[in-house]
């Protein structure tokens, strides 16, 4: 998955010379993760922009870059320091269309790890993307496979309104899958049905999704047949995806990104569930 992140954020630069890429270390070092390894040698100091310990000036500055007509991603090294920014995010970059009355539109990718199993720090395996759900205005995906993690990326890159993009700690080196070399996108606001199922809907986002994908195989021994939603997008919610899916199966669970690292290592916490369910 990190590398379908760099490869993505690599061509929207070839691309399109307005795509500025900002954040704590995202330059010298090529981020913590290595998500923007070689791009300030690739494309510049002027472009790849190491930023102050400071996740409010690295929005504040994104928001700034956006309405001169650039094309920002910004990078905050975990969500869980989002709560630095998060009078930028929510008051300014969520609300800068409204308060315009339309005149100014804020594209504007705010890129972010979440998430635990990992064994984090206190601050670094924190979820709080249910916070920024909430926040009108606010585009929020959150890919469980390298595939969407570069098409939707693509997809958020090329928004003129403000995108949250979130990537799961988990994931960055643990999810691997086929990728098109060429450039895609994966819209944004559609679900993806990682497996059919005719017996209960399992309602998955990011790294859960694996989880999810897990207890399902498990159950189908069992002769339960689990269908599993990747959400890809929180903000805005696949609504008919979600409820063609319920129809069908007339149950539902929901396994979130922050009870899943707690299941990862106990895959019948999450079986267990499903069969209670469906008792």
């Amino acid at each position: 998955m990190i590398e379908a992140i760099r490869e993505c954020l690599g061509q929207e630069m070839e691309a399109d010379n307005r795509v500025v890429v900002i954040g704590e270390d995202v330059g010298v070092l090529g981020g913590v993760f290595r998500a923007t390894d070689g791009l300030q040698a690739r494309f510049g100091k002027d472009r790849v922009v190491d930023m102050p310990l400071a996740e409010g000036v690295i929005v504040g500055s994104g928001i700034g870059l956006a309405m001169s007509g650039l094309r920002p991603v910004i990078e905050l090294q975990f969500l869980g320091f989002g709560h630095q920014a998060f009078h930028q995010i929510g008051q300014q970059v969520a609300r800068l269309r409204y308060r315009s009355q339309g005149r100014h539109a804020l594209p504007l990718v705010i890129r972010s790890p979440f998430g635990g199993g990992v064994r984090t720090p206190e601050l670094h395996s924190d979820a709080f993307e249910a916070f920024y759900t909430h926040t009108p205005g606010l585009k929020v995906v959150a890919p469980a496979t390298a595939y969407d993690a570069k098409g939707l990326l693509a997809a958020a890159m090329e928004s003129d309104d403000p995108v949250l993009y979130l990537e799961p700690l988990k994931g960055y080196r643990l999810t691997k899958d086929e990728v098109p070399d060429e450039r895609y996108t994966v819209p944004l606001g559609k679900l993806r049905i990682a497996r059919a199922g005719a017996d209960v809907t399992l309602i998955a986002w990011s790294a859960a999704v694996n989880v999810a994908e897990r207890a399902a195989e498990e159950l189908s021994e069992q002769g339960i047949s689990v269908e599993v939603l990747d959400l890809r997008s929180l903000n805005p919610l696949d609504i008919d995806g979600i409820s063609e899916s319920v129809s069908k199966t007339g149950r539902v669970a929901i396994l979130s990104s922050k009870s899943a690292s707690t299941v990862w290592k106990h895959q019948s916490s999450a079986s267990l569930l499903l069969i209670l369910l469906i008792r």
